[in-house]
């Protein structure tokens, strides 16, 4: 099963990777599958049911509206986060969708996008079904999707197991575990990076992979801007603050600062700004979901602002070794908070910052996969329980967190050789076990934890 870097990262609209943008692509899949199957012009009547965690919380993590969106073809890299909620308003006050962008069909909000707080469909708890009907009433089409995390999508008939959506392209090095990779490192001489680069080429060349990265940089940067200059309350009723915009005057003011934990409180902001920005339901890059989006970020910002002779060169490369990392959390377990919590995804986000920041400090594949493997020990058993269904609290926090601790255990591999007691496989492992174990309620349902003991106000 081949994984690009490229679907480790892409360019998406926040609050969630799975259940705002994962939606969002079922939803056109399902629409384009009608004028596919040349079904869209007896279609009178389109209706979505979601399940699971999407049921439970999905109107937070806005996976009604992204249904809307996706149903009227828009994607996530390219839907205008500026107008997204007001085209959603206008679908409901008009009581009509324009299927795949101009098949007009009737739609009413409260019956036609359906949320399931209690059920569930057997493969994955972020399930969703989607349904065309006729005049008379008969169905059309019906499709069931699961959003598996990090805005993947599969199909309903997919294998109950499915990872990852297939793709059979013979790589010249390909690994399934982290012992693996380093066993191609040893045999080949070669970096993490070099490896994943090696491996990319079967799809693009090398010039159009470096264009590639460096726009999902760009992203990133842009978000970064966007969140230290967006001030106000963040939607949804939590009235959370946005703190990166005084933060940032703050911290611009003050250069001549000798405190020696500065660059914290820049790793800080870097990481606030993200997930504010994703939050409000801004363009963001899941890196590897959308609730850890600004672990990598940050760290890159950190890497490019403190370190000496940092240049795009290492960012291409910072980047393929933390790819590398998040492909072996995508196919060994999960990066799916909805399936084994928020260790999955601010854990694996973690793990794959540590990992990008150890390899363009030069470190050898040892000390990388040290780093990876630290950054994921220490974030075992993190439950997902967002107050309130939104990717706020403790979301927007434990980014930042996160952040500072990817850099400390990158520095901390940089001061080994290598060798270690927990091989980065067994902390894979031991993360999809606890995962299993983790009851539900913790596991993005808004059931459990600080979401039932907080109150919203």
């Amino acid at each position: 099963m081949a994984l690009s870097a490229l679907d480790l990262f892409s360019v998406g609209i926040g609050p969630s990777s799975s259940h705002t943008v994962g939606p969002m692509r079922a939803a056109k899949q399902f629409a384009d599958g009608l004028k596919g199957g040349g079904l869209l012009s007896a279609t009178t009547r389109v209706q979505a049911e979601l399940f699971g965690s999407l049921g439970a919380t999905g109107r937070g993590h806005g996976s009604d509206k992204a249904v809307v969106l996706g149903l009227q073809g828009m994607e996530p890299e390219t839907v205008d986060t500026s107008t997204a909620d007001d085209q959603v308003a206008a679908a409901a006050l008009d009581a009509e969708l324009r299927i795949g962008g101009d098949h007009r069909v009737d739609f009413n909000w409260d019956e036609d996008v359906v949320l399931h707080r209690r059920k569930s469909l057997p493969a994955h708890p972020n399930g969703m079904t989607f349904r065309a009907l006729d005049h008379a009433g008969t169905v059309l089409s019906e499709r069931s999707f699961y959003s598996i995390g990090g805005g993947f999508v599969v199909d309903g008939d997919a294998d109950a197991g499915a990872k990852v959506i297939a793709d059979e392209t013979p790589l010249p090095y390909p690994f399934t575990t982290a012992n693996g990779l380093l066993e191609i490192c040893s045999r080949e001489n070669m970096s993490i990076s070099d490896v994943m680069l090696a491996n990319e080429l079967v799809w693009r060349s090398e010039a159009e992979l470096r264009e590639e990265l460096l726009k999902l940089w760009a992203v990133m940067r842009e978000c970064v801007d966007n969140g230290c200059a967006a001030e106000g309350i963040l939607p949804g009723g939590l009235k959370v603050r946005r703190r990166a915009p005084s933060l940032f005057k703050t911290l611009s003011k003050d250069s001549g600062s000798t405190d020696p934990l500065r660059a914290m409180e820049w790793v800080n902001l870097y990481a606030l700004a993200v997930n504010e920005e994703n939050a409000a339901g801004g363009r963001i890059v899941t890196a590897p979901t959308n609730g850890a989006a600004g672990i990598v970020p940050a760290v890159l910002h950190y890497y490019m602002k403190f370190v000496p002779g940092a240049d795009d060169d290492g960012v291409v490369r910072f980047l393929l070794a933390a790819a590398a990392v998040g492909i072996l959390f995508k196919i060994n377990a999960s990066i799916s908070g909805a399936e084994v919590g928020c260790q999955g995804e601010v854990g694996s986000a973690c793990s794959m910052a540590a990992a990008g920041l150890c390899e363009v400090l030069g470190g050898t594949p040892e000390q990388v996969e040290n780093a990876a493997e630290v950054g994921i020990e220490h974030n075992l058993g993190l439950t997902c329980d967002p107050v309130g269904g939104l990717v706020q609290i403790p979301c927007i926090e434990r980014n930042a967190i996160a952040s500072v601790k990817a850099i400390n255990a990158a520095r901390l591999a940089l001061h080994g050789d290598g060798s270690h007691k927990v091989s980065l496989d067994k902390a894979i492992k031991t993360m999809r076990d606890t995962g299993a174990d983790m009851k539900t309620k913790y596991k993005e349902t808004s059931r459990g934890g600080l979401a039932v003991n907080v109150i919203e106000c």
